[in-house]
């Protein structure tokens, strides 16, 4: 599901800034965006990213703002005054005196670059808690949204088992109509000849069609598998159902298939093409259920 959080924070006057904007996803798939000097905390904060957000396509941008002068390299003074007193001793105090001192900057070991490690020590602990902040914000827009959809789901799982219930209501008047039916085409082919059919015989044909168009079974079957859909969508469940969702879907479009190509009723049949509208609506929304 969607989501988006922004937070920030003030070290050594720089701005940083975590921001962390989520899209729907079957598995989580992280995209980093930080500045190059601090490419070192790219592992910490895509774990840290998939422990918290679990799925999803997630960009994560790291912001420094007026940090440059908090990573530049420092003037090693020991290292400094070393060298003016060697060369003092060297060339003599006066003849020191005059030489260019922006020179010295670039003998060996007077200017160390080591601020910016310095720099991202300290900031390591406040972008991971940044991040952290910035998740809560995108879990708060994904409940908000997962709520909504929980809600159209549940209004999916209460279409099918309306027509699962006119289905079994109208499961007992497709035999009394093929009965019926079957008389009637008989007496009237019958009545051409002079001849009538025998009760027997038209019971037993009545009989095996009973048994070749019997759907109570997969009916149970579907209501059994919408009962178990009906559960994962419990405010209560904590775990994941995405995926679970997922399979339930599959079942119960099995079940809708057999449903249809055993019954030749047409009431049923349009239940049927109902339900498995509703099915296609669930596989749909499966991939942004969690």
């Amino acid at each position: 599901m969607t989501g988006f959080g922004i937070a920030q924070a003030e070290l050594d006057g720089a701005l940083v800034a975590v921001e962390v904007r989520s899209v729907n996803n079957r598995h989580f798939k992280c995209t980093l965006r930080i500045p190059e000097d601090f490419t070192a905390l790219e592992s910490e904060i895509e774990a840290q990213a998939a422990r918290r957000l679990v799925r999803g396509s997630a960009i994560v941008t790291l912001r420094i703002s007026n940090g440059d002068a908090r990573i530049s390299a420092r003037i090693n003074g020991a290292r400094l005054n070393d060298y003016i007193t060697q060369l003092a001793e060297t060339l003599g105090a006066e003849a020191a005196a005059r030489i260019d001192r922006g020179q010295l900057l670039l003998l060996p070991g007077v200017v160390v670059e080591d601020g910016g490690a310095v720099f991202l020590e300290r900031l390591r602990p406040i972008a991971l808690k940044l991040l952290d902040e910035a998740c809560d914000k995108v879990m708060v827009m994904r409940t908000r949204e997962g709520e909504n959809l929980r809600q159209h789901l549940v209004e999916f799982g209460k279409t099918i088992r309306t027509r699962i219930e006119s289905i079994t209501r109208r499961v007992p008047a497709v035999v009394v109509s093929y009965q019926a039916r079957l008389r009637q085409r008989v007496d009237a082919m019958l009545a051409e000849i002079g001849s009538s059919v025998d009760p027997a015989d038209l019971l037993r044909e009545v009989a095996i069609f009973a048994e070749r168009s019997d759907i109570a079974e997969e009916v149970a079957r579907l209501t059994g598998h919408l009962d178990q859909y009906e559960s994962l969508l419990s405010p209560t469940l904590a775990e994941p159902i995405g995926r679970t969702m997922d399979f339930v879907a599959q079942e119960l479009l099995r079940e809708a298939n057999t449903i249809a190509s055993k019954s030749a009723d047409v009431e049923i049949s349009r239940q049927v093409v109902e339900i498995k509208t509703a099915i296609d609506r669930i596989k749909e929304q499966a991939a942004n259920a969690e």
